[in-house]
């Protein structure tokens, strides 16, 4: 692979992450009758932090890519970043367009883990690259405080058919 392919396939898939992700976020009348809690960002700062999120996650992708022996470890670098950008789709189709916050609540802990176990995996061979995902690690422990918070604050929610919307 040339040196730009690790480059231009992190950022492909940190597009699609982002605009998925975005799609699927509706800041609609729903979502803004909801209580929530104290240090709740206002709703223009999450773009700016996830730019910053997204750009440092495809640095660190690229390091560890570039820093890694060839062989499985590739492989496991891609797996790792195809994982965490699903679960992080997931997290707002969970939230946001299914209307589940506590769904997203129980979900969120999986989003962690998949920025936490390969910090830990790739610290060995690349700090620097481990160091990189530290922001988005603590941003998602915050979002998951976030998250708690309006499932304690605007519980119960419904379950219904997935094409329903709670009033």
């Amino acid at each position: 692979m040339t040196p730009w392919g690790p480059i231009a396939a992190s950022l492909a898939w940190a597009v699609v992450v982002a605009g998925l992700g975005g799609a699927l976020t509706q800041l609609g009348s729903w979502y803004r009758e909801l209580k929530r809690p104290p240090l709740q960002p206002p709703d223009w700062a999450f773009g700016p932090a996830w730019t910053v999120i997204f750009a440092l996650t495809c640095i660190a992708g690229v390091i560890a890519w570039q820093i890694v022996p060839d062989g499985p470890w590739h492989g496991w670098i891609v797996c790792a970043f195809l994982v965490n950008g699903a679960l992080n789709i997931g997290w707002n189709l969970l939230f946001f367009t299914l209307r589940r916050p506590d769904w997203a609540l129980m979900e969120v802990a999986f989003l962690w883990l998949s920025i936490v176990i390969p910090m830990v995996a790739i610290a060995p061979v690349s700090a620097a690259s481990a160091l990189l995902l530290v922001p988005y690690a603590i941003w998602v422990g915050f979002a998951s405080y976030l998250n708690a918070g309006i499932v304690r604050l605007n519980r119960p929610f419904e379950t219904r058919s997935l094409g329903s919307r709670r009033p």
